[in-house]
Order: structure tokens, then C-alpha cells, then sequence
């Protein structure tokens, strides 16, 4: 995140933070929505988008895969049933065009395997009784897909055969990852990942696909498609108040309250039974409540977090809050340490 981003955010965190009264904080805590069902609610993928996806992939599952029609590049061995001499190994030229003894040039490109087997016999009908004739794929060139993004080899590759998405993200070398803050991270994000067949985006969703390997989503590649690993950006989450370190950290996602409260150095002695989360801009701005002892104790699930969330960790209902507060005033020493976040956190944990 870069400097003016990182101003931006606190910035308007303090703008956020600033509507709410610096008095009565307890009724406000205590009518705020529980985060443990609401969000989660918030953060699924509605049944009927799911069932829609799934059956979009197992319309295209039960189409025939497409007939291989040779073409410029790709390379065959053809051999001569008990004329063994006549057996080659011949690229198929840019015009569609093999080499052969006696015949010399033969076009086979545009046509299937048993129609170039057709030609070819044909051909050397004019010389041999009845000629046999085998055409066998040495490597086939033509039948490419291309893979970008946050991958180590981005490129075409050959996907003849029963090639896979997951197997095109093999070949690739898998994704790419990065160190940050003494950590080995994926620098890939397969939320917005996409594959393109012809004009239509397909509802894969990478994470079953590559991850899982449900054949459903990791469905077999075809000429022409093209896969984008999408690069993770710089998201970011705040943990304030009542934690060892209040920080800001690096978002990932499945990220929930308690990991990020973990990565904060957990929580100090004293702090109130629950953590106050907010999330939006200033025209959606919401506001919920955590328990955070039914969530250690599996009472409630964790709360998935999402990247720009702030969570504020209070003393208590009231006091705790006026603190944070009157510690975010838009003062110059502030702005100051907007570009500090470490030494800001350090001092709100003071």
C-alpha cells in the first residue's frame, strides 16, 4: 500500500469513526448487529447464484468436445502398412501441407485424422494396391491455450489431450509468491481469477478447481481459451484498542476476527466481552458487534473479514471508546503519523 493510500485509508477512518457520539457508546455497542450472523450471511454466495454457475458448467461438461482439425505446426508420423520405407515424420506446413515420397506434397490441413488418412491413401492408391495408411499425432502445436497473470510461466501451452484447468496452472509453474513482513505469501488471487472461452467468461471458480480439484469447476481445456491468474493487491485490515499490537495487516482471504486478533499479538487482560467491526465508505458506512467470547468458546463462528475492515477492540462499553476516539482527532501530530502506521499503533496502545 502505498503512502497516499495509506493516508487515504486512515483518513477516513477517522471521518468514520468521528460520526458516532463520543457519549451513551453502551447503547450504541449494545444495539449494533451481530457480526457472527449477519456478515457471515453477507459474505455467501446465495444458493441460486451457486445452483446457476453449477449448471452452466454441466451444460458445457455434457457438450461433445470439439473435433481436432490439424493445422499448421503440428506434427505427424505416418506409416505405410507393410511398406516401411515409406514411413516419415512431417510437420504440417504453414499452408496445411505434409511431405511424402512418391506423392510429395499432400494437403491435410483443415481436416480430421481419419479424413487426412483418406487423402493420403488416395494419394498413394496411384502407386501402392490398396494402400493402409496410420496417421499418428507426434505433437500437436495447434491445439495451444494461454495462461496470464500471477503465475511463474505465463504463456502458451499445449493443451491436446485431456488437459485440465488445474493441469494448465501446473504447467505454468504454479503461482507466483512474494516475502512479506518474514512470510512466504501467495501473490495470486483466484476470487477474480477468469477463464475466457471464445466470447463468454466461464463460471469456474478457481478455488474448486485447482485447490479442490472438483471436476465440476476443473473442467478440460480447449484450443483457443485463455486463463488469467489474477495478482493480489495490497489489501489491507486494522486491529486497534485492546490488542498486544494494535497494526495494520496484510488481508487474505478467509481472513476472520480471530486471525486477525492473533496477528495482533492477541488480546491485553482488560477489554470489554466484545469487538466492534466496521465496514464501508461513508455513504454505506455499517457498524457490527462480535462476541467475543461465545467466538473463543465455538459458541458463535468466526467473522469472515473483508479487506478495509477496521476492528476496534474496546476497554470497556464506554470509556475505552471515548479514548480511541479523542486519540483520532484530525490533529497535524496525526496526519503526521499517517504515514507511521507502526509508531500510530504504539501510541494508541499507550
Amino acid at each position: 500500500m502505498s503512502g497516499r493510500d495509506l493516508l487515504h485509508f486512515l483518513f477516513l477512518s477517522v471521518l468514520l469513526l468521528c460520526v458516532l457520539p463520543l457519549n451513551g457508546c453502551k447503547s450504541v455497542y449494545e444495539n449494533l448487529p451481530d457480526a457472527s450472523t449477519i456478515m457471515l450471511e453477507e459474505s455467501k454466495v446465495t444458493q441460486e447464484e451457486i445452483t446457476r454457475r453449477e449448471d452452466r458448467l454441466r451444460e458445457i461438461s455434457a457438450k461433445p468436445y470439439p473435433d481436432y482439425y490439424i493445422d499448421a505446426g503440428d506434427i505427424f508420423t505416418i506409416k505405410v502398412y507393410n511398406n516401411p520405407d515409406l514411413d516419415v515424420v512431417s510437420p504440417v506446413t504453414p499452408d496445411g501441407y505434409i511431405a511424402m515420397m512418391f506423392v510429395g506434397q499432400i494437403k491435410i490441413g483443415g481436416l480430421t485424422i481419419p479424413q487426412a488418412v483418406e487423402r493420403v491413401q488416395e494419394a498413394l492408391s496411384k502407386y501402392i494396391k490398396n494402400p493402409v495408411v496410420g496417421i499418428l499425432p507426434t505433437e500437436i502445436k495447434s491445439q495451444t491455450a494461454t495462461i496470464s497473470g500471477a503465475v511463474v510461466k505465463t504463456g502458451v501451452y499445449s493443451v491436446h489431450g485431456n488437459v485440465t484447468l488445474a493441469d494448465l496452472f501446473a504447467y505454468a509453474g504454479g503461482g507466483e509468491s512474494r516475502l512479506f513482513d518474514g512470510k512466504v505469501l501467495d501473490s495470486y488471487d483466484f476470487k477474480n481469477s477468469y477463464l475466457v472461452r471464445g466470447m463468454d467468461i466461464l463460471p469456474v471458480d478457481f478455488t474448486e478447481a485447482i485447490v479442490r480439484g472438483n471436476p465440476l469447476h476443473n473442467i478440460r481445456m480447449q484450443k483457443g481459451d485463455y486463463v488469467h491468474i489474477a495478482a493480489r493487491t495490497e489489501k489491507m485490515v486494522a486491529v486497534f484498542g485492546e490488542v498486544m499490537t494494535p497494526r495494520f495487516q496484510l488481508w487474505n482471504a478467509g481472513m476472520g476476527l480471530l486471525e486477525a486478533i492473533s496477528n495482533a499479538g492477541g488480546l491485553r487482560d482488560e477489554h470489554w466481552e466484545s469487538a466492534v467491526i466496521m465496514r464501508g465508505g461513508m455513504g454505506n458506512l455499517k457498524f457490527y458487534r462480535a462476541d467475543l467470547q461465545a467466538i473463543l468458546q465455538g459458541a458463535k463462528p468466526n467473522v469472515p473479514l473483508e479487506a478495509g475492515d477496521i476492528v476496534y477492540i474496546p476497554k470497556d462499553s464506554i470509556s475505552g471508546y471515548n479514548v480511541f476516539v479523542k486519540k483520532l482527532l484530525p490533529t497535524a501530530q496525526l496526519l503526521n503519523a499517517f504515514m507511521m502506521p507502526v509508531l500510530w499503533g504504539k501510541s494508541l496502545s499507550e
